[in-house]
């Protein structure tokens, strides 16, 4: 059978955005003589809607997208994710779904049975689960529809707390008895750098499993935080991957289930990976958005300087500028780095010395902050007095401010709300600083972009005099490897300790991370690239006590 992979890029609730590109593949598979063309998981309203899921006219803008697509599929069939009313009193009042459509109408509704909740994803508020299975025939095979966590097949797993086994409908199982020729998965599965083959890993192993060739197509794009890589698969019934898609751009292949041969994409390290992730992620939250230009501060350090590469690999060097704001801190090579980083880049930028305006609101503050040593509160008051510089330029020329943030500082609180914490996006903020050195040396690998000096230097935030993060913070090298165990790992303090860190190192950071959330709370959007990324898929209380 000639089946048209179609891993396209949508915009929640652009229905006709939506629509129009799905036509317009249909068309085209059509043309090159395909007999079916495979979309993605709710790829008629995008990925995730949320509660858009609850309003009546938004159900009803998708049952007409689904109409207008069913039209076209005349000569051909296309399976098409999209949301589908619940029949029954009882129970959510939606599936999430998947359409088989041909001659001219849907033929067939296939719902998703095992609904995740975890992390980001929160389907069950929304869909009923499906509990019953089909297969039916179509150009001379007997297909079998899955979509996204359907695949994953994990009947017996460990609960987050090791103290029990969970026993859940399989899916596979079930339609294995069916004796399908073929299974096609529609799905929506977020990047994650640390998970990159478990994806993989698992089709493969099912495949395996079930003696069956699988169809993987995954959705591309970026919605807000969410980062989807794309990377669709067809995998044949003994493990071996037959054809691989782009990764983290749209993507369009027709493959033959009897003939088709190995077609991989070449390996790219992990680096290059989140590099691509975050591009597309700010592109897209920029093009969906509708806004064209970025603004931030450039500081000289590491974390700018990156924020400054990606930002006009993204939208352009002609739709970013950038702003120097030297305090009476700030090193002469800081300012010189940064300098030399917009020449590099090519971007617009103006200097703005702060000290004048530092110091004119001390003084005003001086009667009131008699006889009080300067501790925080002055730093903080450059940050803000910053920030306020920043959000006049995104102001006054429509520049969304990009947020500078890392996830090492982000973790800990090591940041001044309404100051360096401002922006539109975050867009390091799930990227550890080690991983940010790492980067900046992947960046420069055929030249210098990142002025050396920025990579070699100890990271500051040059607040103070001959201020330094590891003055505050434990080295990098440590504190990162402690966040990944206790924030992605979900591992205990306890645990930690016994990986063999220094107690009293770990306790210290813990408490950070914990005392912290309510700076978290007000932060701006992440790009999620990791397993566990703060906002969405780390919902933590505010006020708890935490020993």
């Amino acid at each position: 059978m000639k089946i048209a992979i179609a891993q396209l890029n949508y915009h929640i609730g652009n229905f006709e955005q939506n629509t129009t590109k799905i036509i317009a593949t249909i068309g085209r598979a059509k043309a090159e003589g395909a007999e079916l063309v495979v979309f993605t998981e709710l790829s008629v309203t995008g990925y995730y809607p949320h509660d858009l899921l609850e309003r009546k006219e938004f159900i009803e803008q998708s049952y007409s997208a689904l109409d207008r697509i069913a039209s076209h599929c005349k000569g051909i069939a296309a399976i098409v994710g999209g949301p589908s009313i619940n029949p029954e009193p009882r129970g959510k009042k939606l599936f999430n779904s998947a359409f088989f459509m041909y001659d001219g109408a849907i033929q067939h509704v296939v719902n998703k049975s095992l609904l995740p909740t975890y992390d980001i994803f929160d389907e069950y508020r929304h869909f009923e689960p499906n509990r019953s299975f089909k297969v039916f025939d179509f150009g001379g095979k007997k297909i079998a529809i899955t979509i996204c966590e359907d695949l994953w097949d994990e009947q017996e797993t460990q609960n987050e707390f090791g103290r029990e086994k969970l026993y859940r409908l399989s899916p596979l199982k079930e339609l294995s008895a069916l004796n399908p020729d073929l299974v096609i998965n529609i799905s929506a599965s977020p990047f994650s750098y640390n998970q990159e083959n478990w994806r993989k890993n698992i089709l493969i192993k099912n495949a395996i499993k079930y003696s069956l060739p699988i169809l993987y197509v995954n959705q591309v794009g970026a919605q807000t935080e969410l980062i989807f890589d794309g990377g669709s698969v067809f995998i044949s019934k003994e493990g071996a991957i037959l054809e691989e898609l782009n990764y983290f751009e749209e993507d369009y292949r027709i493959l033959d289930t009897e003939t088709s041969v190995s077609n991989l994409q070449p390996e790219s390290g992990t680096i290059e990976k989140i590099y691509r992730a975050l591009v597309l992620g700010i592109r897209d939250y920029f093009t969906k958005m509708g806004f064209r230009t970025a603004t931030l501060g450039l500081s000289g350090g590491i974390d700018s300087a990156l924020v400054l590469v990606l930002a006009v690999e993204a939208l352009g060097k002609e739709n970013v500028r950038v702003l120097l704001m030297p305090s009476r801190y700030s090193s002469d090579h800081s300012v010189n780095d940064a300098l030399q980083l917009a020449r590099n880049l090519e971007v617009q930028y103006e200097i703005i010395p702060i000290q004048e305006m530092v110091a004119s609101f001390e003084q005003s503050l001086s009667g009131i902050f008699t006889n009080l040593k300067n501790d925080v509160t002055e730093e903080n008051i450059q940050a803000r007095t910053r920030g306020i510089l920043l959000m006049a330029i995104s102001n006054k020329f429509g520049n969304i401010l990009l947020n500078t943030t890392n996830k090492s500082e982000c973790a800990v609180g090591y940041g001044t709300l309404y100051g360096d914490m401002n922006g539109g996006l975050s867009v390091l903020g799930d990227v550890y600083k080690t991983d940010i050195f790492r980067m900046a040396n992947w960046i420069n690998r055929d030249r210098e972009i990142i002025p050396v000096n920025t990579i070699l230097k100890p990271p500051s935030a040059e607040l103070r005099p001959d201020q330094k993060d590891s003055d505050s913070l434990p080295d990098y090298d440590i504190l990162d490897q402690i966040l990944f165990n206790y924030i992605e790992l979900n591992h205990s303090p306890e645990e930690i300790v016994a990986r063999g860190f220094d107690e009293l190192t770990v306790l210290r950071t813990v408490r950070m991370v914990n005392m912290n959330e309510y700076k978290r709370f007000q932060a701006p959007p992440i790009l999620r690239i990791s397993s566990k990324a703060f906002g969405f898929g780390r919902r933590m209380p505010l006020v708890a006590y935490y020993p």
